[in-house]
């Protein structure tokens, strides 16, 4: 997909994302401690049930399992040596489930640190860890490459120069957000997308943070500032953690597609669901949309 082909598609109509990933392989069976990517590998079917499920629910963009699937997070666990088959194999996955139903999303995260706090990292090694990434998720052939839960607009803009260092896909870039719309690391949503989308981002937005019933006024925020679509893509509510650390997202399905659509008539273009969602918040989405 090229930029102008995703930027004339946003334009016509809402685009509608995937649901959660990490809670649901939890439910599978994920345990703490494990690499996410490489138990997907390791247990294919879950992903591609959940998939496409998402595929059948009405979504248009799911993304590639492919979150922290980068050198500095493999190298933990001691798998940077398979860095680029995993990425392959995780691509792979996500296009098997859905069968060209849907776009895949090649899916980069923040590294976790913020740059130059303490020598923790460099703009320019983050430059190189997701330019190797992005690398490798073009080579899967993905149709588009999205940044999110990303807690830096710094950060963001190093994911942005490395993708255009090697290809010319489309990325969308969206933050996690407090309520009033403070990025974690420093600045506000509507700096974020202003920076951003000034140096090519073709959406902007924000994914997990808390529920949709607290953004309204943030979506519209940012709204007023974009001149690209904005992205929103919440949890189920905010959490109750049990006495064993389960996270418990108190928002179903039905009032979740209700305060997503706030969200929408407020300016988002592209929605869907983050952590505690599943296919079932998604197609009760698209039947409100659609």
């Amino acid at each position: 997909m090229t930029k102008q082909e995703f930027a004339e598609w946003a334009g016509r109509e809402t685009i509608i994302l995937d649901g959660a990933t990490g809670s649901n392989l939890i439910k599978a069976g994920l345990g703490r401690g494990v690499c996410t990517e490489q138990w997907i590998l390791e247990h294919p079917q879950v992903l591609i049930d959940l998939q496409r499920a998402y595929a059948d629910a009405g979504s248009n963009i799911v993304y590639a399992p492919t979150f922290a699937a980068n050198r500095m997070n493999l190298t933990y666990y001691g798998l940077d040596e398979n860095i680029r088959q995993m990425n392959h194999d995780l691509v792979r996955l996500s296009k098997e489930a859905v069968q060209g139903r849907a776009y895949v999303a090649g899916d980069l995260t923040t590294s976790g640190k913020i740059i130059g706090a303490s020598g923790e990292v460099t703009y320019e090694s983050l430059l190189e860890m997701y330019k190797e990434q992005i690398i490798y998720l073009v080579e899967a052939g993905v149709d588009l490459l999205v940044a999110e839960t990303m807690i830096s607009i710094d950060e963001t803009l190093a994911v942005l120069d490395a993708a255009a260092e090697v290809c010319d896909l489309p990325v969308m870039c969206s933050m996690t957000l407090e309520a009033d719309g403070s990025v974690f690391a420093g600045g506000t949503a509507w700096d974020a997308v202003e920076s951003l989308q000034e140096m090519g981002a073709s959406a902007v937005g924000l994914n997990c943070s808390v529920g949709p019933d607290q953004l309204e006024s943030v979506v519209a925020s940012m709204k007023r500032v974009a001149s690209v679509p904005i992205m929103a893509k919440p949890n189920a509510g905010m959490p109750t953690i049990t006495e064993t650390g389960e996270a418990i997202y108190n928002m179903n399905a039905e009032d979740f597609a209700k305060h997503m659509m706030v969200l929408v008539k407020a300016g988002a273009g592209i929605v869907g669901g983050c952590c505690g969602t599943t296919p079932e918040y998604i197609e009760l989405l698209a039947g409100n949309i659609r």
